[in-house]
């Protein structure tokens, strides 16, 4: 299954933020995500929302104190074990090996005793509590006041980051000040190998309820992860190095602990295989704090010996000791000055909705910041959904963000998919075809998906991979990555294109992809998807015009380029042929594109009437059963219409929108960023803005109740997709930055940043008009509603707009396409399966 995922909120139009987020416990802060008060019922939300990571490391907002919990969890990006896939029938070409990104061992704990009394959050008498995620400087921080059962306040102040700056590195404070009497005071600093299952504290309301069969979790590991290689300590430094016992990566974790006090602090040490802490105990006096300062450093590898990996801790243990803590809690915040600079989206007037997509923008950069040498997982490094895998979500909804904001994060991970070219050549030659067939989910560039129905068949990846590599080229102008990783990507994807489909009629005919599966779940494994025929097709376009370029412009890169792949004299004439001759389905009788070339064959699936306790669909009925209806997990054509809008008619998209809208479940994540970006074209205003707020809550106030599994980072990504392509009516084609803006009624305006060909320009959208300001770089041209507009560093150029596009109030009827009469003259039903008879 995809990086996407749900519990079916189509037809649901989201509250206001302030009606779906408790403002009493989380208060509207524009660069703040804070809890004024400590709730353990929803303790797997909490831990995803207040995690901090880098796109390498990753950190869930676990309680320092550590036995109040619902998953434990501290992340490295790609750091995975594997285990042979058992299917229960084999067949030629299945997965082979399963992938899971497994918890590395666990720094967070840090516990604390007065007068031998532990705290304990869900228990403990609080006088005040404020834990605070600073979307500015990127820092997590907690306060509390905490009175003990014989009546001594005690004050309790912890930072925790996780540095955008030294990749490998994390620090945590934790400070305890005794308020009112001299008392007895022990802080125990942990690490802690989770996979042993060492962490003996379990309570039940950590117990995960939902069922196993849930496809959006990951799978557990069989057999034990983590083989102990080295453990050592002294009174400050800990030092632990693994093994996988599957995967054979190794992985070494070091820990400084240092404290600092007026009080006289005895310091003991223990170490084991699987767990260390150091112990600080001291009778401390009031108002003189003790303070530990915990660095972490992490070092990871597929083949790199553990006893390497430690001296690498050892360093990056050293390089921080001799620079000093605070120099990197500054040196976080000038990182994040500069990120936000590249990528802030200013909403006017309206602080909840600011803090909101601050917050999405934030776990975006944590997802992907320092992901270098690995992709961007779909929960980035906040939990273990879909357990750590990679997927298409990254090039369709994450690169293009980073491509107009932070270039070097969209070449890295692009950077990545080059190094699995070779396992994507052996999957093609495995599924016989030429060129290369990308994985759908993987770690390692290996298929991990066993379910290949909704898995492999998906071809339509090689197509989302090409969009991005084309879209990142002519943003960057990055020559350089697209005369050797790029153009490689560009050229096995193609060939994979024009060998997989076929010629069919006399003369030119038409050329035809069957047995694919499109980016919609619910309909499977069938002919002429639009959605794959229509990617494949720019594809095909951008592979040929990458090469005819690259011949014109570096023709020594040509040639190395035609003899590394062996490209045949006429493989790239043949790619325009096929593109051209390329099968778009189209139904006269209905005016729309069919989803695939018998999707209006099937009844269609009565939303409406199907009971909430039967969504998501995913969850309730077999695929067979969903496979037989007109019913979609998420936007197909409306995906397409979103990516290659210059392929369809305003009439087409206004007719596509409304057929399709409402057979669209919303059990998938991604689908709300594409149909409030194409609602917004079309003109349902009110639609638009219903899904971009369904698109703003869905980890925040957890609408797809699977938060507790990590951030669903495309989703996060689709934010900035909304505003700056759906209002700011954003699109970039032909080499062309294009702008048809839709800001919804209510809204004074919207200010963001754009890169484009190293210029940085900043846009401002109001009701009447738009204007654009040169910050950095060279001069630029965009267009406005058919407008060359050419930009210079002389002055802002504002754009007068009669208005923002058409405005239709309300939206698709739900149940239009009951009694709709197909060509062959008979009537589409609409129905809700279910069971009769005594088994019922």
């Amino acid at each position: 299954m995809s990086g996407a995922d749900g519990d079916g909120r189509r037809g649901e139009r989201a509250p206001g933020l302030t009606d779906a987020i408790d403002r009493l416990r989380f208060p509207v802060d524009p660069w703040r995500l804070t809890e004024t008060f400590f709730d353990a019922d929803d303790l797997g939300r909490t831990e995803t929302l207040f995690a901090v990571g880098n796109g390498y490391l990753g950190m869930r907002g676990n309680l320092e104190e550590g036995r109040d919990w619902h998953t434990h969890g501290t992340y490295i990006n790609g750091f995975h074990e594997t285990w042979p896939i058992k299917h229960a029938e084999e067949a030629y070409g299945l997965a082979e090996v399963g992938q899971t990104m497994i918890s590395v061992p666990d720094p967070k704990v840090i516990r604390l005793y007065v007068d031998d009394e532990p705290l304990l959050l869900s228990v403990a008498d609080l006088v005040t509590y404020e834990r605070t995620l600073d979307l500015a400087d990127g820092v997590l921080r907690r306060d509390l006041v905490w009175r003990t059962p014989s009546g001594n306040r005690v004050r309790v102040r912890s930072r925790r980051m996780v540095s955008f700056t030294q990749r490998h590195m994390a620090v945590m404070t934790f400070e305890v000040t005794l308020l009112d009497k001299q008392a007895p005071v022990v802080i125990s600093s942990h690490l802690i190998n989770r996979e042993e299952g060492v962490d003996e504290y379990r309570s039940v309301r950590t117990q995960h309820h939902r069922r196993a069969t849930d496809p959006r979790r990951a799978d557990p590991v069989p057999e034990r992860a983590l083989v102990p290689v080295t453990h050592w300590a002294n009174e400050e430094r800990t030092v632990l190095s693994f093994r996988c016992a599957g995967s054979g990566m190794t992985l070494a974790v070091g820990t400084d602990d240092l404290v600092e006090s007026e009080n006289e602090v005895e310091v003991l040490v223990d170490v084991e295989e699987h767990s260390a802490k150091h112990v600080f105990r001291t009778c401390a006096d009031v108002g003189k704090p003790i303070t530990v300062t915990k660095v972490v450093a992490y070092h990871t590898s597929r083949g790199v010996p553990a006893h390497e990996l430690v001296d690498r801790c050892r360093r990056t243990l050293d390089r921080v000791r001799h620079l000093g803590i605070e120099r990197q809690f500054g040196d976080q915040r000038a990182w994040l000055d500069g990120f936000w600079q590249r990528s802030d989206v200013v909403v006017e007037g309206q602080p909840d909705v600011q803090q909101a997509v601050r917050w999405n923008l934030f776990q975006v950069a944590q997802a992907g910041a320092r992901a270098e040498g690995s992709g961007i997982p779909a929960k980035g490094v906040t939990g273990t959904g879909y357990g750590g895998h990679y997927f298409w979500d990254t090039e369709i909804y994450v690169v293009p963000f980073f491509a107009f904001t932070t270039p070097i994060v969209a070449r890295n991970a692009l950077r990545f998919r080059y190094t699995m070219l070779p396992a994507a050549e052996r999957r093609a030659a495995k599924l016989t075809q030429h060129g290369a067939l990308f994985p759908w989910r993987t770690i390692n560039g290996e298929e991990a998906s066993a379910y290949f129905a909704a898995g492999t068949a998906q071809y339509h990846i090689d197509a989302d991979i090409a969009y991005a590599v084309d879209l990142y080229g002519w943003v960057t102008q990055d020559d350089e990555f697209m005369s050797r990783e790029g153009i490689d990507i560009l050229v096995q994807t193609a060939r994979m294109w024009a060998d997989l489909g076929f010629w069919r009629g006399e003369g030119e005919g038409s050329f035809h992809i069957h047995g694919v599966t499109g980016p919609d779940e619910y309909t499977t494994v069938v002919n002429d998807n639009l959605y794959t025929n229509v990617m494949a097709r720019l594809n095909l376009r951008c592979s040929a015009r990458a090469v005819r370029q690259l011949e014109r412009w570096a023709p020594h890169e040509h040639a190395r380029m035609v003899a590394r792949l062996g490209l045949e004299p006429g493989e790239v004439d043949e790619w325009d042929r096929v593109a051209d001759a390329m099968a778009i389905p189209y139904d006269e009788h209905l005016g729309i594109n069919p989803q695939d070339s018998h999707f209006h064959e099937r009844e269609v699936w009565d939303l409406p009437n199907t009971p909430p306790d039967k969504r998501p669909l995913l969850l309730n009925f077999h695929p067979l059963v969903i496979y037989r209806f007109q019913v979609l997990k998420q936007a197909d054509v409306v995906l397409a219409m979103y990516l290659q809008g210059e392929d369809f008619t305003p009439e087409q998209k206004r007719a596509n929108f409304d057929y399709y809208d409402p057979i669209t479940t919303g059990d998938s994540s991604l689908s709300a960023v594409v149909q409030s970006v194409m609602a917004a074209e079309v003109g349902y205003h009110e639609v638009a803005l219903g899904y971009f707020r369904d698109t703003l809550l869905v980890d925040l106030a957890d609408l797809h109740g699977n938060t507790t599994d990590g951030v669903h980072v495309a989703s996060a990504a689709g934010v900035w997709g909304a505003l700056v392509s759906g209002f700011a009516g954003m699109r970039a084609h032909d080499g062309v930055v294009r702008f048809d803006p839709r800001l919804p009624v209510g809204w004074a305006g919207l200010t963001f940043p754009l890169t484009v060909r190293g210029s940085r320009v900043r846009v401002t959208l109001r009701q009447d008009d738009i204007t654009f300001a040169l910050e950095a770089g060279a001069e630029l041209v965009v267009e406005v509603r058919g407008a060359r507009i050419e930009l210079s560093d002389d002055a802002p150029v504002t754009v007068p707009l009669d208005g923002q596009g058409p405005r239709i109030d309300g939206g698709p009827d739900p149940v239009a396409l009951r009694g709709v009469v197909r060509t062959d003259g008979t009537v589409i039903t609409a129905s809700v399966p279910h069971a009769s008879g005594p088994n019922a």
